[in-house]
């Protein structure tokens, strides 16, 4: 019998591989055939990594951070029948603003997609005067109307919840600068409407473990379990090598998701595959979305690797809760209301 119950759709079909022998360390193992998507995967775009995916109908759906060849990326729409093998749409996702007219933005990275209630909700960074978060809606993955941007720049790594809390939509981000952020902790916000946001709580601060000293990020939409919110986020290190980015995994409140139940101290994964250790920007595993199927605790993990690929990873619901709680370590910034 499971431990801990998941909270969320059955999905018979999540990809899967089971752990090999020997594995330890880690309660995450790596898919024997990554990258799932390697360069060059379609005509205009050199690189698909840091993406979102789903599932939608009888298949899946993702959304893609698509760098072109003259360096700007755009999101781009994906569909699969087994979700480790993609085929994408040619164009961007052509958003539009409310009275039905073409929206872009200047550019668009890093998105995440959540279903809450009947509406899929794409997140993603992109200019606003400065780094920010915009927001689009589809119910169709056809039409893809963009929504007010929830916070001034500079913000990035905006998550949001697969359900409201008291009736309120929540949203996790990481307030940035315009750079390359040498900072950062991880805010969640609340909204009645996805317009106005408010009643802002400081979730966690950076780590005190070395994989996470620099700064921290939301990742994957978390999942609601018997436990808590289970949260995959990134976690940053500056060695005299530059930025490793590694995922970490931690249990919010289910009632106030400010507050941190657990943070494991050790990482979940870190950059140890060539993919994951070589490409554009060395040294990066970012998580941004999970599968998962409540009914066999199975959890599919998509990463972006090295800012040039996408990894999936595995883990069991039970062995990773377990991991965190064994392995937690929390301060007084993470376990209070994040109230000041």
């Amino acid at each position: 019998m499971p431990k801990y119950t998941m909270y969320a759709p059955k999905l018979s079909n999540v990809p899967w591989q089971e752990k090999p022998e020997g594995h330890i360390n880690s309660p995450l193992w790596r898919y024997t055939e990554n990258p799932i998507i390697d360069r060059n995967p379609l005509p205009g775009v050199t690189r698909i990594f840091n993406s979102a995916v789903m599932p939608y109908e009888d298949k899946f759906v993702g959304v893609f951070r698509g760098e072109q060849t003259n360096g700007v990326p755009y999101i781009y729409l994906g569909w699969s029948q087994d979700a480790v093998h993609w085929d994408f749409e040619p164009e961007k996702i052509p958003f539009v603003d409310e009275e039905g007219k073409p929206f872009m933005p200047i550019y668009a990275y890093d998105p995440r997609l959540v279903k809450v209630e009947d509406t899929y909700y794409i997140i993603w960074c992109q200019d606003f005067y400065g780094a920010a978060i915009g927001v689009a809606k589809t119910q169709d993955f056809k039409h893809f109307v963009r929504i007010e941007n929830p916070f001034l720049p500079f913000n990035r790594n905006a998550v949001l919840f697969p359900r409201k809390v008291h009736g309120n939509f929540m949203m996790m981000s990481r307030p940035s600068d315009s750079g390359h952020t040498p900072f950062g902790d991880i805010f969640i916000s609340e909204s009645p409407d996805m317009v106005f946001w408010g009643k802002h709580r400081h979730v966690m601060s950076r780590g005190n473990s070395w994989w996470e000293g620099l700064k921290i990020g939301g990742g994957a939409a978390p999942i609601e379990t018997s436990e808590g919110w289970l949260l995959f986020y990134h976690g940053v290190t500056q060695t005299c090598n530059g930025y490793v980015y590694s995922i970490g995994g931690a249990i919010l409140d289910i009632d106030e998701p400010s507050k941190v139940k657990y943070r494991c101290n050790n990482y979940l994964l870190t950059p140890e595959e060539w993919f994951e250790e070589r490409g554009f920007v060395p040294n990066v595993t970012f998580p941004c979305a999970t599968l998962h199927d409540p009914e066999t605790g199975r959890i599919a993990v998509y990463y972006g690797a090295a800012d040039s690929y996408v990894g999936l990873a595995f883990g069991y619901l039970d062995e990773i809760i377990d991991y965190i709680k064994d392995n937690s370590k929390t301060t007084n910034d993470d376990t209070e209301l994040g109230r000041r």
